[in-house]
């Protein structure tokens, strides 16, 4: 038994070799939407986890492969995984060069009733670049469900909205959205960047002048904002984002209560 089929015995969604010695998420059986699956492969071994399921990391054990056949599978699953990347940034140019700007029905519910975004095939589909260079988009359905295209580089890669301000990393395109109208509302600049996943926001975090992380309020968003070194801002209210605050108290009171964490009062 290989360690893709180890992997799919374990529930894990998973039809190619991921990039070799590292740890990368994939969605699982009993959650197709949701990335709560984890592997690591080593080669010669590798470690499995469905963190939905699992209390413990699973061992595969392939058989033990002279030093040149591993080599050759390392360099295979390389050169593999970059044509996937690749490709993921190929077809996302394709997307977002056949979207139409429209309203979006997530959009909408988030608060944003006249924005116009790329969409297609009835997704948002937000770009995600690193050094300016597009890699992949997110894909946003109706109903909220989010996916990035098979094979992207996600880690680094962030959407930006620069208004030539002071640095906010925020992990939600609404969060950046509400983050964006409040900052507006207090005549206050900003740069903008969305990480799409807290573990991305870390990883952005360190390559980038401080500035002020707006977190969500989880332990997850609560733990990265405080181990980063930055400023933050979190919801009083647990399990909120910027923009669910938004949306509860409406923008005047969220700005205000952003401002007063800005300028310490």
């Amino acid at each position: 038994m290989d360690f893709i089929q180890a992997c799919q015995i374990h529930g894990i969604l998973i039809d190619h070799l991921p990039p070799f010695g590292i740890w990368k998420r994939y969605p699982t059986e009993t959650h197709p939407r949701k990335r709560n699956g984890a592997v690591k492969w080593m080669g010669d071994h590798g470690f499995i986890q469905d963190h939905a399921r699992d209390t413990e990391v699973i061992v595969w054990k392939g058989q033990e492969l002279p030093r040149h056949d591993l080599g050759q599978m390392i360099l295979k699953a390389q050169q593999d995984t970059l044509r996937r990347q690749k490709l993921a940034s190929q077809k996302a140019a394709y997307i977002l060069n056949n979207s139409e700007n429209e309203t979006h029905e997530y959009i909408i519910r988030k608060g944003f009733c006249n924005l116009k975004v790329p969409v297609f095939e009835g997704k948002a589909v937000i770009p995600m670049r690193i050094n300016g260079a597009l890699v992949g988009c997110q894909m946003i359905s109706p109903d909220g469900s989010k996916r990035f295209l098979s094979g992207q580089v996600t880690a680094g890669a962030s959407l930006t909205i620069d208004n030539k301000g002071m640095n906010y990393l925020v992990e939600g395109y609404a969060t950046a959205l509400s983050l964006r109208a409040a900052l507006k509302h207090i005549g206050v600049r900003y740069t903008i960047h969305v990480s799409f996943s807290a573990g991305n926001m870390a990883k952005l975090a360190k390559s980038l002048t401080k500035g002020m992380i707006i977190a969500d309020h989880d332990p997850v968003g609560e733990k990265i904002a405080r181990e980063s070194g930055w400023s933050y801002f979190i919801s009083g209210k647990e399990g909120e984002d910027f923009n669910d605050l938004h949306l509860r108290v409406g923008l005047e009171s969220a700005a205000a209560q952003l401002k007063a964490k800005l300028y310490g009062f």
